[in-house]
């Protein structure tokens, strides 16, 4: 759930930080007084489309930050963090974002820095949020076939899983065989391009660590004289006349007779020995390779021809040489991919068709499952909706088959939502025909049904209750009520029965302060609760009567949430 709320520099918002709890949270107010900014606030925490005019005036930036708590065992949020190497630390998760006067934002997840897109992902998970015109998954009818798997569940998972696998596989052999599927003028230039480059390649006979041979090399060539000058002093230095060398030995000789009548002396002598020996080796090396060296300005030519010509492959096919080679490799295969592919494309096609089959009898299954849970998924929106007083409509799950042959992800299915909200009318697309209220009671149905399983941590009503009163208004708020009961919910709301239904209820005021507007959130108990339902009920003007009625309505309220 949601459990800290904490916002800086928003709209009208100068500072507010809000603990939430578990259930109902009811948020109350006059208009403009800043309750659906706190939720644009949540929006933006969530991944939501940010913009500059969100900073309040005068700052340089607007910084919100979300604590959310998980339940324990396993969540989507969790898997969705561990698939973005963010560290999850005892069922914490805190989603901070910054909205700076430039119109960047900087994202972060647990502290870790994050990109937008990342952000957005995690949020999804977290948080669920409607508004009285935001009812995407309804007025989408490409949502609506997850909307019934998701309602399916275990019964469609595993098949589901079995089919995407199939489907992957096939979508990687279409994409080879379009490949393959070029006309004939392209796949003749291919060949003869492919042709030259390999030519181009082969005729230079690269080998792997050549490059670093040959600059090893041409550095020892163009330092040829200190290399020789400096060897033939050292070795001078070891081996001349009364030099190094001499000097080493004689203390050798004169050690080891010192070493002879005393013990102390003999590790020393041992060290100066295995000096002069040592040095001696040294002397002899150095002398073979200075007879073996001799300057040859014809070979740095070569060296420095050969240099260029690799830096001129690289220039082609490569940043380093070990990437030409690698590119003459790939070349090589789809060469000879080409110069097969009639014999490959005839083999593809039958592999193709044979991926078809199994995708057809793996689609078939999941149209069975989907067109029976369909069944039922309508049977029980329409049971919500008598509940929620729209006791004339009726609702069909309606799952169609493409015609053959035409695989997406979900196998050959569109699932459309068709509903008829009048007695002798006959259903139509739910997208098309169906009034803003309407939406907001079918939603609320779904998420009724879904709320058990959907697996958010919060879900967030934005006014969805709007135009709506009497039975309907009591209706809707059981059901929000009862949503709370497998999932936290934030709702802003101006109906008095919704408020009644509330476990927390909130008073969100707009206040003017040294000449700025600020907005401040104050948690309602007891009578200033019953005050501001009372208020919701009649208006400014709260009387004796309208007192007493909320507080009925309130009881009332506990009551059936008891039952």
């Amino acid at each position: 759930m949601l459990k800290e709320l904490s916002i800086k520099n928003f709209a009208i918002i100068d500072e507010l930080t809000v603990e939430f709890q578990n259930g109902l949270t009811v948020l109350t107010g006059e208009t403009g007084a800043g309750k659906s900014i706190i939720i644009d606030a949540v929006q933006l925490l969530a991944g939501g489309r940010g913009s500059q005019e969100f900073i309040r005036h005068g700052a340089k930036k607007a910084e919100l930050e979300g604590l959310f708590t998980l339940p324990e065992g396993a969540h989507p949020a969790i898997d969705k963090c561990a698939e973005l190497g963010i560290e999850v630390d005892e069922g914490t998760i805190i989603l901070r974002r910054d909205l700076n006067d430039h119109g960047k934002s900087v994202c972060r997840v647990n502290g870790k820095l994050m990109p937008i897109g990342m952000l957005r992902e995690v949020g999804a998970t977290l948080i669920d949020i409607h508004g009285q015109h935001e009812s995407q998954e309804l007025m989408d009818d490409k949502h609506h076939i997850n909307l019934l798997d998701q309602f399916a569940g275990e019964a469609i998972y595993d098949e589901k899983q079995q089919y995407i696998e199939i489907y992957q596989s096939y979508k990687e052999l279409k994409s080879e065989l379009a490949a393959l599927s070029l006309g004939e003028q392209q796949i003749a230039q291919k060949i003869d391009l492919y042709s030259f480059q390999i030519k181009e390649i082969d005729r230079c006979k690269f080998l792997a660590n050549e490059e670093t041979e040959l600059m090893e090399e041409r550095r020892r060539l163009n330092n040829f004289h200190k290399i020789f000058e400096g060897s033939s002093l050292a070795h001078e230095a070891i081996l001349g006349e009364s030099k190094g060398i001499d000097w080493i030995g004689q203390a050798m000789s004169e050690l080891e007779d010192v070493a002879n009548v005393d013990d102390q002396f003999k590790e020393l002598s041992s060290t100066v020995s295995e000096a002069f020996y040592s040095l001696q080796e040294a002397a002899f090396t150095l002398k073979n390779r200075l007879d073996e060296m001799e300057f040859d300005p014809e070979r740095l030519n070569e060296v420095e021809q050969r240099l260029a010509l690799i830096q001129n492959m690289k220039r082609k096919y490569g940043h380093s040489l070990q990437e030409v080679l690698d590119y003459r490799a790939q070349i090589g295969l789809e060469l000879e991919t080409l110069e097969n592919s009639d014999e490959n494309i005839q083999q593809n096609e039958k592999k193709l068709k044979q991926f078809e089959l199994k995708l057809a009898e793996q689609a078939a299954k999941l149209t069975v499952i989907r067109k029976e849970y369909g069944t039922q998924l309508a049977e029980k929106i329409m049971t919500q909706l008598q509940e929620l007083y729209m006791e004339r409509a009726k609702l069909i799950v309606q799952v169609n088959e493409y015609s053959e042959g035409n695989f997406d992800q979900n196998g050959v299915d569109e699932v459309v939502f068709y509903i008829s909200t009048n007695i002798g009318e006959p259903p139509k697309p739910l997208t098309k025909i169906a009034s803003g209220g309407e939406l907001s009671r079918i939603m609320i149905a779904l998420k009724t049904i879904f709320s058990s399983t959907m697996g958010i941590t919060s879900i967030i009503f934005d006014e969805v209750d709007t135009g709506v009163s009497g039975r309907v208004a009591q209706a809707i708020a059981n059901k929000i009520s009862l949503i709370s009961r497998n999932s936290q919910v934030l709702c802003i709301s101006h109906l008095p029965q919704v408020a009644a239904m509330a476990d927390h209820h909130y008073y969100i005021r707009k206040q003017e302060e040294d000449n700025r507007t600020k907005t401040s959130l104050t948690e309602l108990f007891n009578d200033d609760r019953i005050d501001e339902i009372s208020r919701m009920m009649s208006g400014q003007v709260v009387t004796e009567k309208t007192f007493q009625h909320a507080k009925e309505l309130v009881e009332l309220a506990n009551s059936q949430k008891v039952n």
